[in-house]
């Protein structure tokens, strides 16, 4: 089958922005005045729950759960989520976020290749917005001709149901695509929904068990800055090209 269509995931697979979300959870934890602090090892686990009121939910459960006796619990969340949003909002601002080595590159190259291409995340539509905004491409969303973000299914990663939701939208069959994962939540959201998926690792998610996935990088390459195998056939090449996908596309099927 034939290559139609790229999936990418956003957060540590198009930018390095992890980072700021952590942040910005911890700037809002001080607006409400809970003594929450998620530094990089607990944000590093906080990643395997996709979306930022179930992280919040998740957090409390296992640490505060004296909390769960609030009976404005969900709003409480929700209020602590929406600050969050604005604080990503201003930092993104103040200071920017890189975009991943390859990710600008093979978006152009499969939008004038005509590649159907959707963006897939847990990430709010004010955060998706927020970071894409301030990439050195301002109009790099309307590159798009899907954004499923966080909304638009019920439940998230690690369920297939945002994968699948994608996929529908664009009239596309999963053999079809590739997906550009970062996490082993995505990685099992994107293979339970059939589709074959290049992981790139982010700072995040070095190390963790990414079994399954076609490939395993260090990021997406760039012709004068070749990525790192960590797992996988890279069919000769030193960065992820359309041709290359379309090699990996018809050995996968």
């Amino acid at each position: 089958m034939e290559l139609a269509g790229i999936l990418f995931d956003v957060d540590g697979t198009i930018a390095e922005s992890e980072e700021v979300h952590r942040k910005s959870f911890n700037e809002s934890f001080k607006e409400f005045g809970v003594k929450w602090h998620w530094d990089r090892a607990i944000y590093k686990e906080l990643l395997n729950i996709e979306g930022g009121r179930e992280r919040i939910q998740y957090y409390i459960e296992r640490t505060d759960p004296d909390q769960l006796n609030r009976p404005d619990l969900s709003s409480f969340i929700s209020s602590i989520h929406d600050a969050k949003s604005q604080v990503y909002s201003a930092l993104m601002t103040k200071e920017g976020v890189p975009i991943r080595p390859g990710a600008l590159r093979l978006i152009k190259e499969a939008k004038k290749e005509g590649l159907k291409l959707a963006i897939v995340t847990a990430s709010t539509e004010e955060s998706l917005r927020a970071l894409f905004q301030y990439l050195p491409e301002k109009d790099l969303l309307n590159y798009f001709d899907v954004i499923a973000d966080g909304d638009k299914v019920p439940v998230k990663k690690p369920a297939p149901d945002i994968y699948t939701w994608t996929l529908q939208e664009l009239g596309l069959s999963a053999k079809a695509c590739f997906a550009l994962e970062d996490s082993p939540t995505g990685l099992q959201s994107s293979l339970s929904a059939g589709i074959p998926t290049i992981v790139t690792v982010s700072s995040f998610t070095k190390g963790e068990n990414l079994s399954g996935a076609t490939l395993v990088l260090s990021d997406l390459g760039e012709p004068s800055v070749p990525f790192k195998v960590l797992e996988g056939d890279v069919l000769g090449h030193s960065f992820v090209s359309i041709t290359m996908l379309k090699q990996l596309c018809k050995k996968s099927n």
